[in-house]
């Protein structure tokens, strides 16, 4: 039957599922399709939440072993990995059981098989047994996601040369893990094993870690990392590993060619960013246009070259972030229920989950030197902040950066305790194109570690109180 459905989207991540809520919202007859079996996509299933339930464990974990400076004494943890993956798997589950409920108590029809655009208007859905059923829709939104991206010459097998998903899996805890790229993922994941007791080496094909953060942050959060263990090898690259029945051979050079070194690792995880996942869902067939990244190219409104396909989340340009694929994914319901949707690419924050966390969201100062902004900075340590002294949560600052002659909040960068939660005031300043001013004069309650992020915003026009 024709126009069977008004809306047909292919993947149930965070992008996904969300866009098939607000389009059934809307009075839209939605459906849904996932390769996989549960709903969620790469985030719930094996990326964001089982990472941070990890990273919240192994923080536990090293908590614990530090409880004795603040008078509670406890022996020694003892390390149980089995049952901390467990508890892992646990909230996974909790996760993707919730999505597959909201999806059913809004309305909006499930179809399990992998997707792929046949004709205009029609996606072909092929289950696990091979049998294929075809649905018949008015538009098609694409939210595939994204994929780990490889090495070249570096097979990732999963036990021993692991991507983020193995690293979730692995089944002892490493001696020597070797992380290739010192981005987001491989630093909050090399955290984990570094807590849990493994020896981690970071190997960083630039000169610095977290590339397109802001550098004084990015520099400094280092500096953190290297007190608690970890090692770094900039401007370096990994040329090869060799599989040995006690281990692995690691090959590293400089990145700019020159005399190689060899590591011995018990693992080695690969972690060097993610590719737009393309593959498979019919779009060279359909007139799909891809950019050189091969990310679906769209237009304003998250139209495809092709009428009535859309795309949203990694699968299109901008950053891989869960939030910008749920934000992409309710503006474009709205765009096709006839309202105005909109996603403000300028106020989207970023997170690292370590210890101490990262946050920022807007310009960083190389950002705004490039674009030749003339800006005022104001930065504010939490060695100045009472609550932070008091919990021994000092590493970090809070960095305000306003423009010079309108003192308009152009970005905000936070390293330190609790820095992924403080962001948001930030975000919802800069949303209402508030100042520096507006945010210093605005009375936060003491003690706590968000008087830093007011003190930064007075530091703007220098005038902290407790500098």
């Amino acid at each position: 039957m024709a126009d069977q459905f008004d809306v047909t989207i292919i993947g149930s991540g965070p992008g996904g599922y969300v866009c098939a809520i607000r389009c059934a919202q809307l009075g839209m007859k939605t459906a849904i399709v996932e390769k996989q079996p549960t709903f969620g996509g790469t985030c719930l299933n094996v990326g964001c939440i089982p990472s941070k339930a990890l990273l919240h464990a192994s923080e536990v974990f090293e908590e614990a072993g530090h409880m004795g400076d603040m008078g509670i004494g406890v022996t020694k943890p003892k390390l149980d990995l089995k049952k901390m993956m467990a508890f892992k798997d646990e909230g996974v589950s909790g996760n993707v059981q919730g999505v597959a409920y909201l999806l059913k108590k809004n309305k909006v029809t499930t179809f399990h098989g992998t997707g792929r655009i046949a004709a205009a208007g029609k996606v072909e859905v092929t289950g696990d047994d091979g049998k294929s059923e075809s649905i018949d829709t008015k538009n098609i939104i694409i939210a595939t996601g994204s994929d780990v991206a490889q090495l070249p010459g570096i097979e990732i097998d999963e036990k021993k040369v692991v991507s983020s998903t193995g690293a979730l899996e692995l089944g002892k805890v490493p001696g020597h893990m070797v992380l290739v790229g010192g981005g987001v993922i491989g630093l909050e994941l090399g955290s984990v094993w570094r807590r849990l007791g493994a020896k981690v080496t970071v190997v960083e094909f630039l000169d610095r870690i977290l590339p397109g953060m802001d550098l004084d942050t990015a520099k400094t959060f280092m500096r953190s990392l290297k007190k608690q263990g970890m090692t770094f090898k900039l401007s370096k690259k990994v040329t090869g590993v060799k599989k040995l029945k006690s281990g692995l051979k690691v090959t590293i050079e400089p990145s700019a060619g020159g005399d190689a070194e060899i590591l011995d690792a018990d693992a080695v995880l690969v972690a060097i960013g993610r590719v737009p996942y393309t593959q498979g869902l019919g779009l060279e067939e359909a007139g799909v246009k891809l950019d050189a990244r091969g990310c679906v190219e769209v237009d304003g409104h998250f139209k495809s070259s092709v009428d009535g396909v859309y795309a949203i989340g990694d699968v299109i340009a901008g950053p891989m972030l869960a939030h910008k694929a749920e934000d992409e994914g309710v503006a474009l319901a709205e765009i096709l229920a006839g309202q105005a949707g909109h996603v403000n690419y300028d106020v989207i924050p970023s997170v690292v989950y370590t210890t101490p966390e990262v946050a920022s969201v807007g310009k960083t100062e190389e950002e705004l030197k490039e674009a030749g902004i003339a800006y005022n900075a104001g930065k504010f340590p939490f060695t100045a902040n009472g609550r932070a002294k008091v919990n021994r949560t000092t590493d970090g600052f809070v960095k305000v950066l306003a423009d010079a002659k309108s003192d308009r909040v152009l970005g905000v960068h936070i390293i330190g305790a609790n820095a992924g939660e403080m962001i948001h005031e930030a975000a919802v300043l800069m949303e209402f194109g508030g100042s520096a001013e507006d945010l210093a004069r605005t009375c936060h309650a003491h003690p706590t570690l968000s008087e830093s992020v007011k003190e930064a915003a007075m530091g703007v026009a220098k005038r902290s109180i407790h500098m």
